[in-house]
């Protein structure tokens, strides 16, 4: 009978012991990202208009924690009003016309748990390093990327965010290959990359399937996949939602635990006209 007490004793300590392990490489090595186009603020659109959604969105985002969260379409006045609410947060990023004028695609970052090493917005474009538009866009596009460090386990990665053109063909095709050679430029070191955002491009389209040589669709790699695929919503409650043009990408070295595409309502409204997407990744 003591023999089998010392065995049972030895389990449950064993057991415990892998428990806290996993937890603690969860803590150390784990990473929430969400990206989460939050719809610019336009009068036009009257009831969905950005001040009777900012607190839903504020609170979404509080709610789920993530450590890295990209925005588009967020405007000077939305990025404050996230800044206000999102007091654990740092942002860095540009707006595409220059400086913090117009359409923002920052990233906020969780200061408790990460810090930022490196940062810089470039315009996607064939002169990227000013304000500009690229080949037939309809608009300036840009991307925002940052070299993040944990502050506990001092493991880096790097976040790439960006917003294609809705238009242009040729616009979505040379602007992703244009973030690939800026990741393959500053990515001396070999370390994981994150490469998300609101793409404009369906999955089955050929600049999806050349970028999937190089990334994985955290989707597919997922363990748990929650939530519908689409991702534009275009604000219609009462259709189904079956366009998925918002990404999360993610390089060797990233495992892909948890996605979700989160649907939340209050009162029959969606607070953007994209769901949000969300992942719990670990740093191999």
């Amino acid at each position: 009978m003591k023999q089998v007490l010392i065995v049972l004793v030895v389990m449950t300590f064993a057991m415990t012991s892998c428990k806290s392990l996993d937890q603690g490489a969860l803590k150390s090595n784990g990473l929430k990202v969400m990206t989460y186009n939050i719809r610019l603020d336009i009068a036009s659109d009257k009831e969905n208009a950005w001040p009777n959604r900012k607190a839903f969105v504020s609170s979404q985002i509080l709610f789920l924690e993530p450590d890295i969260l990209g925005v588009q379409e967020a405007r000077p006045n939305q990025v404050t009003d996230l800044n206000d609410a999102l007091t654990d947060y740092k942002f860095i990023g540009q707006g595409r016309d220059g400086g913090q004028e117009g359409e923002h695609a920052g990233i906020y970052y969780n200061s408790k748990r990460m810090t930022v090493q490196q940062e810089q917005t470039f315009w996607l474009s064939t002169t990227p390093e000013t304000v500009s538009k690229g080949w037939d866009a309809a608009y300036p596009r840009v991307c925002t990327f940052g070299l993040f460090t944990f502050k506990q386990s001092k493991q880096k990665v790097w976040v790439f965010n960006t917003h294609l053109d809705h238009v242009g063909k040729v616009a979505q095709k040379e602007g992703l290959l244009l973030i690939l050679e800026k990741i393959k430029r500053v990515n001396n070191h070999n370390y994981p990359v994150i490469l998300m955002g609101d793409f404009n491009i369906e999955p089955d389209s050929e600049i999806l399937t050349n970028l999937r040589t190089k990334f994985s669709d955290s989707r597919a790699e997922a363990e748990v996949v929650f939530g519908p695929e689409g991702t534009f919503n275009a604000f219609k409650y009462d259709e189904p939602i079956t366009r998925r043009i918002d990404y999360i990408m993610v390089s060797e070295g990233i495992s892909v635990q948890k996605y979700a595409t989160l649907s939340s309502t209050i009162d029959f409204r969606f607070p953007s006209d994209h769901f949000p997407v969300f992942v719990q990744l670990m740093l191999k």
